[in-house]
């Protein structure tokens, strides 16, 4: 057999978070029970979004791709996560290891943009609230988030092609619960530069150019605020932004800790656990930040109820 096929041919054994068979099955309950809140969270708040007529707004439009986008998220690592708990189910085919790391880039790095666009559409209420509707018309709208998927497909694209070049001619062995391009790269035997180069400018590109539209949105954003001369309309202004800016702050802080450092520092206790974070407690978390202090969403969701009782 020729090493270079030994990539086609093979499965690959995910480690996944603990062998302790003790503590596997605490697990188990554990990130079952957060995979289905996140579910019905998401899909919850996808539906309410969409059934509701008085949330077709551009804020709620985003928070119903976000929701989606979480969903999808989500699902792409944590039911392979949960059947690793299981002797005999740790083990992933390189095609299926391929299409979870193909989605799992697509949808990374699509709610960097996603996010980027909300703040946007922060800033435009803030600062331009007469000209808000007519600024973000829905094509607008349709246009941020189509543009956000292409990033992110394109990202996909790049990547997971060069990835496909890599050989993998001794273990295979992933020390992780899911198939990512970082673990990977340390089980190729072949030249990983021209990957490891394209991951950094392409995590690069992702991060300043979202982040920058993030930052310039919020500091327009805050700048307006302390114009506005009453307590009541500073808090109602800021109310608006909050659980935007608690969204970002965790995505990014968590995304950035484990891929803007060297891939030499991946696969350590800490890079397990930051990365059980935003794969699965903020695809959660999300749902609750937007919903349970916004009373548009509340009293809609009450409303919905009290037809359906």
């Amino acid at each position: 057999m020729e090493v270079g096929n030994v990539s086609k041919l093979s499965d690959f054994f995910l480690t996944g978070l603990t062998d302790d068979p003790q503590l596997q099955p605490i697990l188990f309950v554990l990130f079952l029970f957060i995979y289905s809140v996140t579910v019905v969270g998401n899909l919850g708040l996808f539906t309410l979004i969409v059934v509701s007529p008085r949330l077709h707004t551009p804020m709620y439009f985003f928070l119903s791709n976000l929701s989606f986008l979480d969903f999808c998220y989500s699902s792409v690592t944590v039911p392979k996560m949960l059947m690793g708990f299981f002797p005999g189910y740790q083990t992933i085919s390189f095609v299926g290891c391929m299409v979870q790391t193909s989605l799992f880039v697509i949808f990374c790095v699509t709610e960097f943009f996603l996010l980027a666009s909300m703040a946007y559409d922060r800033y435009v209420a803030v600062c331009n609230p007469l000209l808000y509707h007519s600024v973000m018309s829905p094509k607008l709208c349709l246009q941020l988030v189509a543009a956000s998927y292409a990033v992110g497909l394109i990202n996909m694209v790049l990547l997971t092609s060069t990835t496909l070049h890599l050989i993998f001619c001794h273990s295979h062995v992933i020390t992780h619960y899911f198939c990512d391009i970082l673990p990977l790269l340390k089980l190729s035997c072949s030249d990983t530069h021209v990957l490891q180069l394209l991951l950094f400018v392409c995590g690069s590109f992702n991060v300043s150019v979202s982040l920058t539209i993030v930052l310039v949105s919020y500091i327009s954003v805050f700048l307006a605020i302390i114009r506005i001369p009453s307590a009541q309309g500073k808090q109602k202004a800021f109310s608006t932004c909050a659980s935007h800016l608690t969204a970002v702050t965790l995505y990014y802080g968590t995304t950035v800790f484990i891929y803007m450092r060297p891939s030499s520092e991946y696969l350590g206790g800490s890079g397990k656990l930051v990365s059980v974070f935003y794969t699965v407690v903020i695809p959660m978390l999300n749902p609750m930040i937007y919903s349970l202090r916004n009373k548009d969403v509340k009293e809609t969701f009450c409303n919905v109820l009290e037809k359906i009782s």
